[in-house]
């Protein structure tokens, strides 16, 4: 834990050599965590040896938000639903995330993992006799009609998703309307008809009553799956809801809540969370959220930078938050608190310009300087982090440690991922990974398959990890 100082004193050069590096503050936790002294070095390279409080145990009990709690595990899910009603013949909107990328053709989808996150759900429905009405938006048009590309119509997924589910889709050029109500009403049993995106009418991302009372019109019976737009009160999201007969989350949404809401609510101790990304400022309330929550945090990406100010460190042309500083200080002392491990790398990547082919060192956090940047986690911290890992039982990861986009600066990302991997299949932990670039990086290295759960959305992830109600769970049916 990054620990609260009540007394100082000069040290010699002699006691200097027989102190491993490795003792540093923001160093190797794992070895001083059973000792109060901590040791570092000043920007001036005089020797200081800190001498802590001891702290508690961190408690194991939790602070529940029970709005959520009730909103998540207690909803009704697809299954639920199955059991209440007969679903034969029925119509049954489906509310999906079709959102996937399009090759320069605007009409080549080239990744098709949101599509086979669908079938699940789509599946089950049609086995029931149910006839599937497909909802979703795709992109951001902004209340208009465009033909082509990653904001227009939703054309381009249809084949793929056809072969996925070897069955045919009707697909309408509207969502509401009497034509749409036409179609919808039309309807026999176990067909597939998808809807037109749903974000060619302004008001889907108000709410607004007319869209959710025109989406209500074409089914009695409404399951949510897409948890990437959970977090927001939409009308094909929220809104739609008060016009069903009952509403129930999908197999994707359901295992999202489990496996998010379930392992923070209840993990397996010791419980971690590694939080990256470039900015303090998207990570602020999970990061005070999950220190209500875990025993560990280690800290990456970025965002490092703007702690090591924090502490007084020269951190050379990094990128910062100059605002966030004192937040950053603020919440190191509340993990210190709370007895709470709040990990920061003790080494770094440098280069001298943001590029794959920049000039790059490494070097401790201590020693960064003049024009340098530091663009990834290094060596050091990369092996403090694995003997960190290798402790917890539930680890939830949300944010890459560098910028894994460029292979110069990816080695602390997927060094990060097989380590979650590892710890999965030789230890049985739950691992979780939530937030975009986390599971871009995890897919790119080939891991998806080999961590308990990725998460398909990352602000709603973020949400419900910050204790937040999430609109499009809470509409649902109670079970």
């Amino acid at each position: 834990m990054v620990s609260g100082l009540t007394e100082s004193s000069q040290i010699s050069e002699e006691e200097m050599t027989e102190t491993p590096r490795a003792t540093m503050v923001l160093a190797t936790r794992h070895k001083c965590r059973e000792s109060s002294t901590i040791i570092f070095w000043q920007q001036n390279r005089i020797p200081i040896v800190l001498r802590t409080c001891p702290l508690p145990r961190p408690s194991y009990s939790l602070r529940r938000n029970a709005l959520l709690t009730k909103s998540t595990l207690e909803k009704l899910n697809i299954e639920g639903l199955a059991k209440k009603v007969d679903l034969k013949g029925q119509n049954v909107l489906v509310r999906v995330d079709l959102n996937v990328p399009l090759a320069k053709d605007d009409t080549t989808v080239t990744d098709d993992t949101r599509l086979r996150s669908v079938v699940p759900t789509t599946k089950f429905l049609l086995d029931k006799g149910a006839n599937v009405i497909l909802c979703s938006h795709f992109g951001r048009p902004k209340g208009e009609v465009i033909e082509t590309g990653k904001n227009g119509r939703l054309t381009p997924v249809v084949k793929p998703l056809e072969a996925l589910l070897a069955t045919s889709i009707t697909k309408l050029n509207d969502c509401m309307g009497e034509e749409v109500e036409q179609a919808a009403a039309g309807l026999i049993e176990s067909e597939v008809m998808m809807l037109e995106n749903t974000r060619f009418y302004a008001g889907e991302t108000k709410n607004d009553e007319v869209l959710s009372a025109g989406l209500g019109k074409l089914a009695k019976y409404f399951v949510m799956d897409a948890f990437g737009t959970a977090h927001r009160a939409h009308s094909s999201t929220a809104g739609v809801t008060k016009h069903m007969e009952l509403s129930a989350a999908g197999y994707l949404l359901d295992k999202e809540l489990k496996y998010l809401q379930g392992a923070v609510d209840n993990p397996k101790r010791p419980m971690m969370a590694i939080v990256g990304g470039a900015k303090v400022s998207t990570k602020i309330p999970v990061i005070e959220s999950l220190l209500e929550k875990c025993d560990k945090i280690l800290i990456g990406g970025g965002m490092i930078f703007t702690f090591y100010k924090a502490l007084g460190y020269d951190i050379g042309a990094s990128m910062v938050e100059d605002d966030l500083v004192e937040t950053a200080s603020a919440l190191m002392k509340k993990a210190e608190e709370k007895g709470v491990k709040l990990l920061l790398p003790s080494d770094v990547v440098l280069a001298d310009k943001f590029d794959n082919e920049a000039n790059t060192a490494v070097a401790k956090v201590t020693e960064i300087s003049g024009d340098w940047m530091g663009l990834d986690i290094g060596p050091d911290s990369i092996e403090e982090f694995q003997k960190e890992i290798e402790e917890c039982q539930t680890i939830v990861w949300n944010g890459p440690m560098g910028v894994f986009e460029m292979s110069s600066f990816a080695e602390g990302t997927n060094a990060v991922a097989q380590m979650l991997a590892d710890a999965t299949e030789k230890r049985g932990a739950t691992t979780i990974v939530g937030g975009g670039d986390s599971v871009a990086a995890v897919n790119k290295a080939g891991l998806g398959d080999r961590v308990s759960h990725i998460s398909t959305g990352g602000g709603a992830s973020l949400e419900l990890l910050e204790g937040k109600t999430l609109p499009g769970v809470a509409s649902l049916s109670e079970a």
